[in-house]
C-alpha cells in the first residue's frame, strides 16, 4: 500500500513512453476479430433487451387483461393443452 502511487506512476509511465508494436494485422486476422467483435456486442445487446422487455411485456399483458382485450387476441389465447383440468384429464387417461 505504501508503494502504490510509485508503482501507479511507473505503470503511466511505462505505458506512454513504449513504442508502437509495428505488428501487421492481415485481412483475415481483421474480419475475424471483428465478426467476433460484433458477435459478442450483440449478444450482450439481445441479452440486455431481454433484461429490460420482459417486464415491459408482461406489464402490457396484465394491462390489456384487465380491459379485457384478452378475449380479442389470439396471441394471448391459452394453447390446448394449457388449462390445469386439461392436463390433469390428460394424465388421468395415460394411467
Amino acid at each position: 500500500m505504501r508503494y502504490m502511487g510509485l508503482i501507479l506512476l511507473l505503470t503511466i509511465l511505462a505505458l506512454t513512453v513504449s513504442d508502437a508494436a509495428l505488428a501487421y494485422v492481415g485481412p483475415g486476422a481483421g474480419l475475424s476479430l471483428l465478426g467476433a467483435l460484433w458477435g459478442l456486442l450483440l449478444a450482450v445487446g439481445a441479452a440486455l433487451g431481454f433484461v429490460i422487455f420482459w417486464p415491459l411485456r408482461q406489464w402490457r399483458k396484465r394491462a390489456r387483461a384487465k380491459r379485457g382485450e384478452a378475449e380479442n387476441d389470439p396471441a394471448m389465447q391459452r394453447a390446448p393443452g394449457q388449462d390445469s383440468e386439461e392436463i390433469e384429464e390428460l394424465r388421468r387417461r395415460a394411467r
